[in-house]
């Protein structure tokens, strides 16, 4: 597949496509960056040095690959972490384009905004526009749990809510939503899950929970779904697959860097968990 993946840059680290888009190619697909911003490495160090990059930059390079004949041959476009609020508008106009010129083409929104532990950590209008504007026009939206809620506008911290707020994001337009960083009242004692929805079902996996922070993490599980789900978008049984085949991937990739002492994935150093992991986490059928 050709993915256009529109996200952060950092040079030091793995955050947005600086996460994305080895494990992609990784798995044998073309991915074609854009850049939202240019920093040195992801804001939670504190200190940074970089810059947002505008939205007409961002378009100009979008133009440039049109002229190219590039976006016709996109078959996903991948968004997460969009810097300014005027990046929105950037974003669904590429995605626009794409898909006149290939109706095949599918759209995935990993909507940053934050996570239960820091609260909102974007500009205090990008929520808004991805609730919205941005998520309705997704076929695929991939937010963790505290992001799910914001989205739906309703709580979700148990399973029957989780999926109570899925559905609700899935009426404004989506087609698929995976729900990363799922904790629920009822789970097994030092786990975590994540959970997958589509039309065909909802499936649920659980795995150990590794007790340490690992940014850039949702960037990859959402670039791993994105792929796995994309290659066969909406047949039965796409999204448990997809599901288990990212989890296996991000297990292996967690528990390296755990491993390792390092504060920053060890991204090329999992570059095998990618493509043949060793575990195997069975996901099971929930509705």
């Amino acid at each position: 597949m050709n993915i256009l993946s529109i996200q952060s840059h950092v040079s030091y680290g793995h955050v947005g496509n600086s996460a994305a888009v080895f494990p992609l190619q990784r798995l044998g697909h073309e991915v074609w960056p854009v850049y939202t911003v240019n920093f040195s490495n992801h804001t939670g160090y504190g200190q940074w040095g970089g810059s947002a990059i505008a939205a007409s930059e961002v378009a100009a390079i979008v133009d440039g690959m049109d002229q190219r004949g590039a976006l016709a041959l996109v078959d996903v476009v991948l968004s997460g972490y969009q810097g300014g609020a005027d990046i929105a508008d950037a974003i669904l106009a590429t995605v626009a384009r794409v898909k006149a010129l290939n109706p095949q083409a599918t759209y995935t929104c990993d909507p940053v905004m934050g996570n239960a532990r820091s609260g909102c950590f974007v500009d205090p209008a990008i929520p808004q526009l991805l609730r919205e504007r941005v998520v309705p026009a997704a076929d695929l939206v991939t937010p963790n749990q505290f992001e799910l809620g914001y989205l739906a506008g309703m709580e979700a911290s148990t399973l029957d809510s989780t999926l109570a707020a899925v559905d609700a994001v899935m009426a404004t337009g989506p087609r698929a939503v995976l729900v990363t960083s799922v904790h629920c009242p009822d789970a097994e004692p030092g786990s975590i899950e994540m959970l997958a929805v589509d039309a065909t079902g909802a499936w649920l996996v659980n795995t150990p929970h590794l007790p340490f922070k690992a940014n850039g993490s949702g960037d990859v599980t959402a670039a791993l779904f994105t792929a796995h789900y994309s290659q066969h978008f909406g047949q039965t049984g796409s999204a448990r697959n997809a599901l288990e085949r990212t989890t296996a991937s991000m297990f292996e990739l967690l528990q390296r860097t755990h491993a390792s002492g390092q504060r920053e994935l060890q991204l090329v150093q999992a570059q095998e968990s990618y493509v043949r992991p060793a575990a195997h986490f069975a996901a099971r059928q929930i509705r």
